[in-house]
């Protein structure tokens, strides 16, 4: 009964995902060709609004709902090589499916059944992930 609450706010971030046209893989193609503002102008509002928030956090000193203190570790610049490869392969998956990992769910849900592949792709890379996580470079 507790998740009742995430997953009314899943639909309603679906449904949010579904209005903007983030989802479609037409609007997708077009930002990978550089033929059209929509996406850009979407991500960079993701990345402003999450630019506001962490300053908000940091600045309030934040705590979550059991009264801990929310910290955000700094990045270790070190590890940019496991951040341009883990990057590229995101990429590479987004365009190659034309939906990253929540409009996946959203478009499975709207009734492209199709996206149940990537889904289960998905799934089974986070799998073989945890299987060699030990003995990969982190």
């Amino acid at each position: 009964m507790n998740y009742i609450k995430y997953l009314i706010v899943g639909v309603l971030f679906g449904f949010i995902l579904t209005k903007a046209e983030v989802i479609s893989w037409f609007r997708i193609q077009e930002m990978f060709r550089f033929q059209d503002f929509h996406m850009y102008g979407v991500l960079g509002s993701a990345v402003l609004v999450a630019m506001i928030s962490i300053q908000i956090i940091k600045k309030w000193n934040l705590r979550d709902k059991e009264g801990a203190p929310i910290s955000i570790p700094p990045k270790d610049f070190t590890q940019k090589k496991r951040y341009v490869i883990g990057g590229t392969l995101f990429g590479f998956g987004w365009a190659f499916t034309g939906a990253c990992p929540a409009p996946l769910f959203a478009l499975f849900g709207s009734g492209i059944t199709i996206f149940i592949v990537p889904i289960l792709a998905a799934l089974a890379g986070t799998y073989v992930y945890g299987a060699f996580r030990e003995s990969l470079p982190h």
